[in-house]
């Protein structure tokens, strides 16, 4: 299983090249940042990193056809793979939160929409003409002659049944969000009869990627702190996502989150940990069971949970890092990466 690494989008060029040559040198997969509505352009931003380095790959996610239209995404990542030496990538998600819902857009016809989305950036990276007539979206006399790397990574961002089989049929790749274990190994009972099925061209390399928030710190506090901060931000606190994350917390202890989301929020936005409408003991629960939050004197519990989705069926888990990022690249470089070898 690959390590890759999530990061703060509101970093500079300059930090975002730093990290990455500090990831590159422990031998990180992979950084990719959030893409955020209040974010730095993930595209742009990434040019330092990409000739800075030379082997890591890089690249947004989750990037949706609804706030950008699949040509303008597609020439903005192949761009990005010429710089990058062919090491750009992408998560492609059809969510109507984050950016597109900054941006007042609706989702509609969602799985229609990642699939033509897909469809049309593999086709803009063979360098070849481009005519592209699908339901929701249409590219007419584009033509990347500049092409000369090889295609990007193409992921979709899936959690939910209808968009987990219908990309096991076409894509190189799923991107799942904050899914433990033994989810993961149930996402994999769903999608491997349909990969072979379905014959996917990508079936022999196909990817199972996780994102994966990471709190270790040296102070168990401290690690506990920072994902209460966080919680609005991951998918399992939120009510409609609860028939695709069950068994989290115990359903009375699960419901008092569901019903204090707007504290969570408050928690997020105000960067403050306390969060008083719902027990301590709960929430830190919480944060052990879907993110992780140990103290580096617990380190082999992380070891051991990663261990655990390799199993699973993961290929790569993508870790989102916080404060101090040098701390935790070099504790996942150092502590991590060699117990997965």
């Amino acid at each position: 299983m690959r390590i890759d690494l999530i990061l703060m989008p509101q970093g500079s060029p300059e930090r975002w090249a730093e990290l990455a040559q500090l990831a590159e040198s422990y031998g990180i997969s992979a950084i990719w940042v959030s893409n955020m509505h209040d974010g730095r352009d993930p595209f742009v931003n990434f040019v330092d990193a990409a000739r800075a380095t030379s082997k890591i790959k890089m690249g947004p996610v989750a990037v949706s056809p609804y706030e950008l239209h699949p040509l303008k995404m597609g020439n903005a990542l192949l761009t990005l793979n010429e710089i990058a030496k062919g090491r750009a990538q992408i998560g492609i998600s059809a969510g109507d939160g984050g950016t597109a819902y900054a941006m007042g857009f609706k989702a509609e016809r969602r799985l229609r929409a990642v699939r033509e989305c897909v469809e049309i950036i593999d086709a803009m990276a063979t360098g070849e003409m481009v005519q592209y007539f699908g339901e929701m979206y249409e590219i007419k006399w584009y033509h990347s002659s500049w092409v000369t790397q090889p295609k990007p990574g193409v992921y979709v961002c899936a959690g939910g049944p209808q968009m987990l089989r219908s990309a096991a049929k076409y894509s190189e790749g799923i991107f799942l969000g904050d899914h433990p274990p033994d989810h993961v190994a149930e996402v994999r009972a769903v999608i491997d009869p349909i990969i072979e099925e379905y014959n996917n061209p990508h079936k022999d390399t196909f990817c199972l990627r996780n994102f994966w928030a990471w709190h270790v710190k040296e102070d168990p506090e401290e690690a506990l702190a920072e994902c209460r901060m966080w919680l609005a931000a991951r998918v399992t606190p939120w009510p409609a996502y609860h028939e695709y994350h069950t068994g989290i917390l115990p359903d009375e202890e699960m419901q008092m989150v569901y019903d204090n989301t707007d504290a969570l929020n408050r928690a997020f936005y105000g960067q403050d940990p306390n969060i008083p409408e719902v027990p301590r003991e709960i929430l830190d629960k919480l944060c052990r069971r879907c993110t992780s939050s140990s103290s580096l004197d617990e380190i082999d519990v992380e070891i051991d949970r990663m261990k655990k989705f390799r199993d699973a069926g993961l290929t790569d888990i993508a870790l989102r890092v916080y404060e101090n990022p040098e701390w935790a690249i070099k504790i996942i470089g150092e502590r991590v990466i060699p117990a997965l070898a």
